[in-house]
């Protein structure tokens, strides 16, 4: 499996010798075989290592077995371990936010902090090393991120789901499945924590996770997951390739405005009332741009 990771890792060119790694680090059985698939690549691939863990003040005495484990495994694997609390409920009620969301906003603020802690540079031209995020998203967040973006409505970038690099963030394990990481857990005798808060059906992904996907995989295709993360991969190359050809239009217009097909086809379609090439576009900041030209 681990190589399975590192050739995911090159095809993606999530790391280069040099990079400053932070995993960020629950104590779930996904983020501790990250940290451990990490560690043992970490020679190999000449990176720096820490974990970052983020107590979110909602559950109590839970919250607090959660660091105390993900210490303690950090002291046995001789890794960096940083932890920042926040009073996520707090924040909820001040900022007038769900909890879920406010978590995702405060471990944000987290590496963020811990990005400046370590001195290390706003300027990308002024570093000789990259400052990664890595999260534990596998291949089920991806499936689960599929159709519930599906659900409430999205394009093509919606439809890609999770990407395993974005905005210094690199997601290591996103080409493996939840199962194949449990068992290499139980395989090494790793120890891991379940979140209490992901049994729960309060949240619409939970019910997803328990309900939809297993129902999809017993009963239309075991390799449900699989199918999906293929699917994603395709959609996501789609997309990119349609930001790019939007992007090069975008430049061709502002260069040659009176000569530029796109300016003389746009403007056909769109006085015409057709709006289905604004569905077709939208969602790529540079389609959208030069659609607004003619709108």
């Amino acid at each position: 499996m681990i190589e399975r990771v590192k050739k995911y890792i090159r095809e993606n060119q999530m790391l280069k010798a040099g990079d400053i790694v932070a995993a960020g680090v629950s104590g779930g059985a996904d983020s501790i075989a990250m940290l451990h698939i990490l560690k043992s690549i970490q020679e190999e691939f000449g990176f720096f290592l820490e974990a970052v863990h983020v107590h979110h003040g909602i559950r109590g005495d839970e919250a607090d077995r959660d660091e105390n484990l993900v210490k303690k495994i950090c002291q046995e694997w001789k890794i960096p371990f940083q932890s920042y609390h926040y009073p996520v409920p707090e924040l909820s009620r001040k900022w007038r936010l769900g909890e879920e969301e406010t978590g995702r906003i405060v471990r944000k603020q987290a590496f963020a902090k811990e990005k400046q802690r370590i001195a290390f540079s706003e300027f990308p031209e002024e570093n000789e090393r990259r400052f990664c995020v890595a999260l534990a998203h596998n291949r089920n967040d991806l499936a689960e991120t599929m159709l519930h973006h599906l659900a409430r409505g999205t394009g093509l970038r919606g439809l890609s789901g999770i990407h395993p690099c974005s905005d210094g963030i690199i997601r290591p394990v996103l080409c493996l499945e939840r199962r194949e990481i449990v068992y290499y857990l139980e395989e090494n005798e790793i120890s891991y924590i379940t979140d209490s808060s992901n049994l729960s059906d309060g949240y619409p992904r939970n019910r997803i996770r328990h309900h939809v996907l297993p129902a999809m995989e017993k009963e239309i295709n075991g390799k449900t997951v699989e199918h999906m993360a293929e699917t994603a991969r395709i959609l996501r190359e789609a997309d990119g390739y349609l930001r790019r050809k939007g992007a090069e239009l975008l430049e061709q217009c502002r260069q040659k405005p009176d000569t530029c097909w796109m300016v003389h086809f746009l403007r056909n379609r769109i006085l015409s009332g057709s709006m289905r090439l604004w569905k077709l576009l939208s969602g790529c900041r540079e389609n959208e741009r030069i659609l607004r030209l003619f709108m």
